[in-house]
């Protein structure tokens, strides 16, 4: 049962050794993250489950290994710590940014419980990411979710997408589903090809929240909403 989740956004740039002189511009974000994986903690979940967007479709076991080197960072993480027994058995799969973002969060916050990752590509869609979400949410009696994942890159002529009029709007559908539980289901009726030409990464992420949560009663906090470099940032907590 999914007790909690914490969506955070997933650039490398969050990461302080990768942003170099320019972290202090993602201060607020870093804060809100916190902020919303200590509430995700504080709800006492017995398996923490990092979800993200990648190149495939996979399961990620704890001890699996990511990396900010393509970043030009000689930086590496893992998510959690595999049991000893497993430890000689770790998957090879190297974690995608977005997971190893997810996995440099959880560190950051102190977690030493068991941790889980599921990695989703961008080319599945409602209903199947709810019912990854479902699945998900029945690994323990006590789930909680970290979720990664960004909006629309197409907030300004100098975003990685340039410039998209449609693409504030659309954020403020995500904004707006984030603080109100998606009672309105935003997230599966969120177009694949849409989402596709707006660079928005947190799709799946946040349709797999949904199957999740199942539209059990509880809090929604938004966070954070901002869109430095272009780039729709939101951090929300569910509990």
């Amino acid at each position: 049962m999914l007790v909690a989740a914490a969506v955070c956004p997933c650039p490398p740039l969050l990461v302080p050794e990768v942003a170099a002189g320019a972290a202090p511009e993602l201060d607020a974000a870093r804060a809100a993250c916190d902020e919303a994986i200590g509430a995700m903690i504080a709800a006492r979940p017995e398996l923490i489950v990092v979800v993200g967007q990648g190149a495939r479709n996979a399961h990620h076991a704890a001890g699996a290994r990511g990396s900010f080197r393509p970043f030009g960072v000689d930086l590496d993480v893992t998510l959690g710590t595999a049991p000893a027994e497993e430890r000689e058995t770790e998957a090879e799969a190297e974690l995608p940014p977005s997971l190893a973002v997810g996995a440099w969060l959880l560190a950051r916050a102190g977690w030493d419980g068991p941790v889980r990752g599921y990695e989703v590509t961008d080319d599945r869609s409602w209903p199947v990411n709810g019912e990854d979400g479902v699945h998900i949410a029945g690994y323990a009696d006590r789930v909680g979710l970290l979720v990664m994942g960004d909006g629309s890159a197409c907030r300004t002529v100098k975003a990685p997408g340039y410039l998209d009029e449609r693409a504030e709007g659309v954020d403020a559908e995500i904004a707006a589903a984030l603080r109100d539980l998606d009672d309105e289901g935003r997230f599966p009726n969120l177009d694949a090809d849409l989402a596709r030409a707006l660079k928005i990464s947190g799709r799946g992420p946040w349709q797999i929240l949904l199957g999740a949560w199942d539209k059990e009663p509880g809090t929604a906090r938004l966070l954070y909403e901002d869109a430095p470099y272009g780039v729709g940032y939101f951090v929300a907590s569910w509990t």
